[in-house]
């Protein structure tokens, strides 16, 4: 039995390993993990850049790797705690995007302003319980190369959006947008596809 398999089946281990990781209550990573681990386990890139005032709630038991070349704007979140954020190649991340894993975002994808990314869901079905004490749902979300996602869009968790696609400025995306389309609204929708054949973008 591994270290790891040997910390999850001892509880009391398991709820110490996690104190030593994590201030109680609260998502964020100890100082000693910033330092002296992330730097260590996590990819960063050849000329990847993390700006100062980025917020980093990235833990070692889940993966995080940022792309040569890309950059992760000030203001923004990034959370690895429930599942792995990975970042490919030459892609930027703006100003204040909140991102929360299980995230996989490709190569030369642009994302604007305060867009949020999140693979997280919270469990409400006990309503005995207070919504933060029933557990999180995941499933990934996948943003294929060379996309341009606008200001104040939301993607919630589950939805793949296809290479080289535009979402609209604060669209709110709900459902797979294929590859080559524009999508608009709330909920997104694709409004425009691009044909191969005639080399145009066709209205739908």
């Amino acid at each position: 039995m591994g270290l790891k398999e040997k910390i999850k089946s001892n509880d009391r281990l398991a709820k110490l390993v996690h104190w030593s990781i994590l201030i109680p209550k609260h998502t964020r990573p100890r100082l000693w993990i910033k330092w002296f681990v992330n730097p260590f386990y996590h990819n960063k890139g050849k000329g990847a850049c993390i700006r100062r005032r980025t917020r980093m709630d990235v833990v070692p038991w889940n993966k995080f790797d940022l792309g040569d070349f890309s950059t992760v704007e000030d203001f923004s979140a990034i959370n690895n705690g429930v599942g792995p954020v990975i970042i490919g190649d030459r892609t930027k991340i703006g100003l204040s995007n909140t991102i929360i894993g299980p995230v996989t975002i490709g190569n030369d994808i642009r994302l604007a302003q305060n867009i949020t990314l999140s693979g997280l869901n919270h469990s409400y079905t006990d309503i005995n319980l207070p919504i933060h004490a029933q557990g999180v749902t995941t499933a990934p979300i996948i943003i294929e190369d060379e996309t341009w996602i606008g200001a104040n869009v939301v993607i919630v968790a589950g939805v793949t959006v296809g290479k080289h696609c535009i979402i609209a400025a604060g669209s709110i995306v709900t459902k797979n947008i294929p590859p080559y389309s524009v999508a608009v609204g709330n909920p997104a929708r694709v409004i425009k596809q691009y044909n191969h054949q005639t080399n145009s973008w066709n209205k739908i």
